[in-house]
């Protein structure tokens, strides 16, 4: 009697072709994960298949899915093999707590030249440097939603810190996404890269604005965050799988429900703000400064400091 065929993909399930796959994965059931904890009723009317047909895909997905338990310990073991890239700013890395981290995402969110994509180059140097200098040894890949990567800003920055220009923006890929398909299906194929290039630092400057300028009006605001959601789950993913870090920017907008106090409103609303690990709000101060603000963070209180973009980099 052969054995039952092992279920990794949508297609491996009881009752579900490569057309049902397909259907279910451009609605957002991507894994098995998520067919397991569907409803066979919700199930057949999504897919088009029968209550029955359902129930036994169900059942499958059940069966082939595992629930990893871990101790406490055993999760503070697995930390110490969290790595950290500094930000050029002493300040800044004390306040996050050594750097960005791995295995993390890391949100900076401001108005118009806050400063925001000023740290994405000087991460996207300082990812490169060995480790016992603040950085991760690795590559880098660069989501540009704006248009806004500037190869000739990071030589700057490379040279200040004695650094081969040629050879850090060799170690940056880069892909110009110019509408959120581009966007999301960047990230869904970028396994192999990571692997291939040893790619240590994600950056999407910026994360939201693709999302922001299609998805217009409040009828288009629930499918929007969904997608959303799961774009930034599939940052977290990749970040976990590899122990890489994740920096991305977000566009800002003025709350007119608030009264008193700072009206600025990152994008994204409770999507993004759950998903970011660690939260940076930028504002623009005198000249070269900025002032930098921990919103939010697993570990670190919250604190506010003050940078200076310079013609070398990010420094205190």
């Amino acid at each position: 009697m052969a054995k039952d065929k092992a279920i990794r993909e949508l297609e491996d399930l009881p009752g579900i072709g490569e057309t049902t796959a397909e259907k279910l994965r451009s609605a957002g059931v991507d894994t098995l994960d998520k067919i397991a904890v569907y409803s066979p009723h919700d199930l057949s009317e999504l897919s088009g298949i029968s209550v029955d047909a359902a129930k036994k895909a169900i059942a499958a997905a059940q069966e082939s899915t595992t629930v990893n338990y871990e101790t406490g310990e055993q999760i503070l073991e697995k930390r110490k093999a969290i790595g950290r890239i500094t930000t050029g700013s002493k300040d800044l890395d004390e306040m996050l707590g050594g750097g960005v981290e791995t295995n993390g995402i890391t949100e900076a969110y401001g108005k118009f030249s806050s400063g925001k994509s000023q740290i994405a180059f000087q991460l996207s140097v300082n990812a490169q440097l060995p480790r016992d200098k603040g950085g991760l040894d690795g590559a880098v890949f660069f989501i540009d939603s704006e248009g806004t990567f500037r190869p000739e800003r990071i030589a700057e920055i490379a040279k200040a810190e004695d650094l081969d220009p040629k050879t850090v923006l060799g170690n940056i890929v880069v892909v110009r996404a110019m509408t959120t398909e581009q966007q999301i299906l960047t990230l869904e194929r970028a396994d192999k890269l990571i692997q291939e290039k040893n790619i240590k630092l994600i950056i999407v400057d910026s994360l939201t604005s693709l999302f922001r300028a299609e998805y217009l009006g409040r009828g288009a605001l629930g499918e929007r965050q969904q997608k959303l959601n799961s774009h930034i789950h599939r940052l977290q993913m990749l970040a976990d799988k590899y122990n890489l870090a994740v920096y991305v920017t977000n566009q800002v907008m003025d709350n007119p429900g608030i009264m008193f106090g700072d009206p600025t409103t990152p994008i994204g609303g409770n999507v993004i703000a759950h998903a970011a690990t660690t939260r940076l709000y930028m504002r623009k101060s005198k000249e070269e400064k900025r002032i930098v603000r921990l919103v939010d963070s697993p570990s670190q209180p919250e604190g506010e400091c003050v940078i200076k973009i310079t013609t070398n980099g990010v420094k205190d």
